[in-house]
């Protein structure tokens, strides 16, 4: 009889766990680890405890049919953790798309924003120390709207290890508006063989303050770590629209040569035609 109870037990766990109906819900698919050393636990409300060393990796694999799956209906992927952060994280999807959360954050939103997300193997969680992290859900959101692009800036800039940047003045921002995005285009710089990372970092023009929009994504110094050449993307809040239209932008970085910035404003929704595979 006890081994009846057990046996029954245990499947309804396995049920509670697998009982999310959300189809964008992608939290059950991490289901590994990189490194011998970390371990992991799922509980009955879906969520996960990550026993975590630095850079080593909980990982969700999302092929579908042992072929890699196409995310590029998807704007973002959201990450929510119970407690806040003691230590930074990297988001990586397919080691070319990645994101970092600083300390004290809960919830780490990295939008796809003209990456190229039509071929995504996995998606991997990394601390940069030891520590348990407590993983509440990861989800996708639909892209479910279309956006009207003004050209702020053209030429060629190849910021080099942060020896050179781009100023666009604050009549550039007059006509901006708060959940307007600024967006990048840019390729990485791999003329020195050393280099394994590249990054961008983006200043109201004269002071040292970041952005607001993507400061979650910021490392101590105030840096966006970015993935291979394409698309980077920072969504305004009011302060950052408030600021550019006062004293206009400064970005600089390592690493990275642009081409093209842009203004991004909303413009009508679209349908969503998406499902996790």
């Amino acid at each position: 009889m006890k081994k009846l109870w057990t046996l029954l037990a245990s499947v309804l766990l396995v049920a509670c766990i697998g009982g999310n109906d959300d189809p964008n819900d992608i939290t059950d698919k991490f289901d590994g680890t990189r490194n011998i050393h970390e371990s992991f636990e799922r509980h009955s409300d879906g969520s996960i405890t990550y026993h975590a060393i630095p850079w080593g990796g909980l990982e969700a694999s999302v092929r579908d049919r042992n072929l890699p799956v196409d995310w590029s209906g998807y704007e973002s992927i959201t990450i929510e953790f119970a407690e806040p952060l003691k230590h930074s994280v990297q988001v990586k999807l397919s080691n070319k798309m990645r994101t970092f959360g600083r300390v004290g954050i809960t919830k780490l939103r990295y939008y796809f924003d003209g990456q190229d997300a039509s071929q995504v193997d996995y998606v991997a969680i990394q601390s940069s120390d030891s520590c348990t992290l407590e993983i509440k859900r990861v989800y996708l959101t639909p892209g479910t709207s279309a956006w009207e692009t003004t050209k702020l800036w053209e030429g060629e800039c190849s910021f080099g290890n942060w020896e050179n940047g781009i100023n666009i003045p604050a009549s550039q921002f007059l006509e901006a508006q708060d959940g307007d995005q600024l967006e990048f285009i840019y390729q990485n710089d791999t003329s020195d063989p050393k280099v394994e990372y590249w990054q961008f970092k983006t200043i109201y023009d004269g002071t040292t303050t970041t952005l607001e929009g993507n400061a979650d994504q910021l490392n101590e110094w105030g840096c966006a770590s970015v993935g291979n050449s394409g698309v980077f993307r920072i969504h305004l809040t009011a302060k950052d629209v408030k600021e550019l239209r006062k004293i206009g932008l400064f970005v600089n970085g390592f690493y990275n040569i642009v081409t093209q910035v842009n203004l991004l404003k909303r413009g009508v929704s679209i349908e969503a035609d998406t499902e996790v595979k």
